[in-house]
């Protein structure tokens, strides 16, 4: 695999071996496009970088030759329309096979991309284009985002508007060859915006050494090699494209397989897509396996399916089991965001704990921080998600927010990156995700994961889904709330609220026991598939006495609708 050539050494006989000596080294003056495709495209020309389908049957098969020859083309596009190193685009591409070629061709310009999902409306796009004080957007027009990046323009003649037919005709139309422009490894390479919980979306800028710390995510987490077809489920808008569908994946020599839906998503489709093209390994957040788990998975031919790895939300137990049973195959846990590639996960050569985001990848120092920032040695001690960063920043780790110095330096710090998640370690040196900072629930002096709740209640055969928030309490600060998603056939009632209560008691401590259940038809979710807790809580505070302060009673069992949002990104 390519990937080797940047590491000291091919076989690594144990864990310590792989946190010592996997730490790829930097050329000078690297490009990925140039010293990764460009390469692999002289070397095996014909090797398939991307396999392209959409809903409608369409196929497209690009070769390392191919998009070498392609994004030459597209980036004298790109100049010829006057795009030049260090301007800013916004693309909203969805899943368009032209994505990857315009990609490699803004790397190839030093042009910065800025990936966006087609889901945006006009007025986070106005947003975006403003912080980033974009040149141009790349449109693949679903019917609806172009109207909205078009509003979001309106009479602002310094944005161009590119259509993404424009970039299919210049692949066959400018020339396929051209110069290479020089850049820094400490040149902003890509932005992605991220959102916060309290504050506007954030610009995450990754510079060109980024995609050689993507050999921790497909190489050792995804544990990809030559040959293997990978199935990565995020849009290209999400930073998690970058973690499953370029980079680390064609370092360590795989095809990346690509689906580009407009329908509605089934169970079906992916379950189809997955047997009738054959995939070896498959990342997907946790509401796609449990989306599969209900589908009679036995009527799909999934023998290839070797890896499978799970990411964006803590994996149920449940959810770890059933899919194991089903196909043989056992979930790897790992842990990044969109500042970072994967940063803890279950390597090869430990054993996966159900519901453990695993152990640190190498060229990380993780640690746990506890409140008055100090490092947490006890196992079992909740702390925050840090690394240190005093000596050196590892690879892959974001060199700051685009043009905001005091965002960066809120969670550069003390000599750490604080990643504002929260976590535990095990006696074997195992990280288990606590939540967001946001999330925990603090109950008469207790601290309680949301996740560690869910984790039983998706136990309980009616339960589909559950989030688990803190609401305000007047006599223990905050109580614990669950909002649930019933399976077929179980009907939303008191009894069933204190079956669910009783069940939670029997299996955990009795402090984490919700005492308020609410049932509803869907939870709010992002477009990447992780549940929307903050919106639960906004839509809870809105209520005027959910815990009634003397009488100890439950919320009045109800059946709703809670909406879909689109406006956090994944984490």
């Amino acid at each position: 695999m390519f990937a080797t050539r940047f590491l000291n050494k091919e076989n690594f006989d144990n864990y310590d071996d792989y946190v010592q000596n996997a730490i790829p080294s930097v050329p000078e003056n690297f490009n990925f496009a140039y010293d990764v495709v460009d390469v692999i495209a002289t070397e095996t020309p014909d090797k398939v970088a991307v396999l392209w389908t959409n809903d409608d049957g369409d196929k497209k098969e690009i070769t390392f030759d191919n998009l070498s020859k392609m994004s030459n083309a597209v980036a004298n596009f790109l100049s010829a329309r006057g795009l030049r190193k260090g301007d800013t685009v916004l693309l909203f591409l969805r899943r368009r096979w032209e994505y990857w070629v315009l990609m490699m061709a803004m790397h190839k310009l030093g042009v910065i991309p800025i990936p966006s999902t087609n889901q945006l409306k006009s007025k986070d796009i106005k947003y975006r284009l403003d912080a980033a004080n974009a040149k141009a957007v790349v449109v693949f027009d679903d019917g609806f985002v172009g109207s909205e990046v078009k509003d979001a323009i309106g009479a602002d003649e310094k944005i161009q508007y590119i259509d993404c037919a424009e970039i299919s005709n210049a692949c066959d139309t400018y020339p396929n060859t051209m110069e290479r422009v020089p850049n820094e490894n400490t040149d902003t390479m890509v932005v992605y915006f991220t959102s916060g919980t309290t504050d506007m979306p954030k610009m995450v800028a990754h510079n060109f050494a980024y995609p050689l710390g993507h050999i921790n995510t497909a190489v050792f987490w995804q544990r990809l090699d030559d040959g293997d077809i990978h199935f990565t489920l995020s849009e290209s808008g999400w930073a998690k494209c970058s973690w499953g569908k370029m980079y680390g994946q064609w370092l360590a020599g795989a095809t990346v397989f690509v689906f580009d839906f407009a329908r509605v998503f089934t169970a079906h489709d992916l379950l189809t897509a997955i047997a009738e093209n054959h995939i070896t390994s498959f990342c997907a957040p946790p509401t796609a396996y449990k989306m599969m788990i209900h589908a009679n998975m036995s009527n799909y031919d999934l023998s290839a399916l070797k890896k499978a790895d799970i990411a964006g939300e803590a994996l149920n137990p449940e959810v770890y089991e059933r899919f194991l049973e089903k196909t043989g195959v056992k979930l790897h846990e790992g842990f990044g965001q969109t500042e970072t590639c994967v940063m803890l996960f279950n390597n090869q050569w430990i054993e996966p704990k159900p519901g453990s985001m695993g152990m640190p990848a190498a060229g990380w120092n993780v640690v746990l921080l506890d409140e008055r920032g100090r490092v947490v040695t006890e196992a079992g001690t909740v702390g925050e998600i840090c690394v240190q960063v005093k000596d050196a920043k590892p690879l892959g780790l974001f060199q700051g927010y685009h043009k905001n110095e005091k965002q960066t330096a809120a969670v550069y710090r003390d000599g750490y990156y604080h990643t504002g998640d929260v976590a535990y370690r095990d006696a074997d040196g195992y990280y288990w995700f606590v939540g967001r900072n946001d999330d925990l629930i603090k109950a008469s002096g207790y601290r309680v994961s949301p996740f560690e709740v869910e984790s039983v209640l998706i136990e309980h055969p009616a339960v589909r889904e559950v989030a688990v928030t803190g609401i305000p309490d007047p006599a223990r600060g905050q109580a614990v709330k669950a909002t649930v998603v019933l399976n077929k056939y179980f009907q939303p009632g008191d009894v069933l609220v204190r079956q669910l209560q009783d069940y939670v008691k029997s299996r955990t401590a009795h402090y984490k026991m919700p005492r308020v259940i609410e049932f509803v038809d869907s939870l709010p979710m992002t477009i990447s598939g992780k549940i929307r807790r903050a919106l639960i809580r906004t839509l809870d505070s809105a209520k005027e006495s959910i815990v009634d302060p003397i009488k100890e009673s439950v919320i009045e069992p109800i059946k709703t609708k809670i909406g879909l949002d689109n406006k956090d990104e994944e984490k």
